[in-house]
């Protein structure tokens, strides 16, 4: 059951959300500042690389998603949108609108009012033909919504712009009533994996110092949200390959091709752990598997180098990949509910900075022996998977992700459920009586 405390925000702080929707977007002046002071732009960088990725990724902000101030932020963050959808919200722009910089366009002082409302352009900058100020002011807009920062109207960044506050303020609201179910012990150092935005952030001493590109969950696969401790590494993993892949995939594989298995470098292990005859196996898919298929470590190994151990009620980790390729796509929702990470031996190194023996180099060294070999943390590190699509950093940078899930409004639609349950037990006669 969800929080009582944080129902009683659904019925309160929030309980304008279904008439905000009525509300239409005049675009007039938006609210005295409570609003977010504008986001500093995305510094583009080349991608081709681990480290070219990661150093692009925390050029960004080191400014942590999720630290003990955040939900009090979101709620900061959802009184201003609240105070702007009273007030008219923001104009749509045209599907079919033109700009061009330094060219004068029917629809540049829409798009600059757009821009002024949520504080992504200067107030005194209202009038005048797309400019370098609307470009820069755009690329403020990107980066806060995970979009490529060039400057330009695309379709992507004009549909988010689009959005209606009132969506925006279901974003906020879902992600706040998240984090008033989470119960997270941050420590000086920690780990956060926002699933929404598909990036990894070690954080110490309440800033990020390292952020990584993941790749997470499929749709039909999510990653789920959890926390833990980092307990170890291992390096030159094996994989153990869950029943459920084993049952559909691997079955599937081995109906079509006998020799799928060896090609693969896996093996099949009994209930003692001791190989058996793959061809004896009945690959048909139609019940549980009675056995275990593992891959052996190499470079062929689903979890590349590097796993990171955190144990969980359901058994995810992250880990390294042999398709590090995937890194430099935007759209990053393709595992089976697992954390790929990209740069993952640098997040290794930074775990195990504690333990002199454990520098970048003493890893690359170990990996490039092929031999297994787990590594247990001298003190372990707090991990949190998070589903946040938007959040309001120290710095006031209102950020909005897609929710790739669909769960903020299955989310609000159960609050409002218990909402309207305690709205109505406290007209029941026995909770009178009770209170008495």
């Amino acid at each position: 059951m969800l929080k009582r405390h944080a129902v009683i925000i659904a019925m309160g702080l929030f309980a304008s959300a279904s008439a905000l929707a009525q509300t239409e977007t005049t675009g007039q002046a938006g609210p005295k500042q409570a609003a977010p002071a504008a986001p500093k732009a995305a510094v583009a960088t080349p991608a081709s690389t681990a480290e070219s990725r990661t150093a692009a990724a925390l050029a960004l902000t080191h400014e942590p998603t999720y630290d003990e101030g955040t939900a009090q932020r979101i709620k900061d963050a959802a009184l201003s949108y609240s105070d702007l959808a009273v007030r008219g919200g923001w104009p749509a722009i045209p599907a079919d609108a033109k700009f061009t910089l330094g060219v004068q366009g029917a629809n540049d002082e829409l798009l600059r009012k757009r821009l002024i409302l949520t504080s992504d352009l200067a107030a005194d900058k209202a009038s005048g033909a797309f400019d370098q100020d609307i470009a820069d002011a755009v690329k403020r807009f990107q980066a806060r919504h995970s979009l490529a920062p060039t400057g330009m109207m695309t379709p992507r960044t004009l549909a988010a712009m689009n959005v209606t506050v009132q969506k925006r303020i279901r974003q906020l609201e879902a992600s706040l009533e998240r984090l008033e179910n989470t119960n997270f012990s941050f420590g000086q150092r920690y780990v956060v994996v926002n699933i929404p935005a598909a990036f990894a952030e070690a954080v110490e001493n309440d800033v990020v110092v390292r952020r990584y590109r993941v790749i997470v969950g499929k749709t039909e696969k999510p990653s789920p949200t959890l926390t833990a401790q980092i307990t170890g590494v291992v390096l030159n993993p094996t994989w153990t390959v869950p029943s459920s892949i084993a049952k559909t995939e691997i079955s599937a594989h081995m109906r079509k091709d006998p020799t799928y298995l060896s090609r693969m470098h896996m093996e099949v292990l009994d209930g003692h752990d001791n190989p058996i005859d793959p061809h004896s196996v009945d690959w048909s898919g139609t019940h549980t598997p009675n056995f275990t298929v593992r891959q052996q470590n190499g470079t062929f190994n689903a979890l590349g180098a590097v796993k990171i151990d955190m144990p969980n009620s359901y058994s995810v980790y992250m880990h390294d990949t042999n398709q590090r390729n995937l890194f430099s796509d935007d759209y990053r929702f393709d595992s089976h509910g697992c954390s790929r990470v990209d740069n993952v031996r640098d997040l290794a190194a930074w775990l195990l900075k504690d333990q002199p023996k454990w520098t970048r180099a003493a890893i690359d060294t170990e990996i490039a022996t092929g031999q297994h070999l787990e590594v247990a943390m001298a003190k372990k590190v707090p991990v949190a998977w998070i589903y946040l699509t938007a959040w309001m950093t120290k710095d006031q940078t209102i950020q909005f992700r897609n929710d790739v899930y669909n769960q903020d409004e299955q989310l609000l639609e159960a609050t409002a459920e218990e909402a309207a349950f305690f709205s109505n037990a406290g007209n029941h006669p026995l909770t009178a009586h009770m209170a008495q």
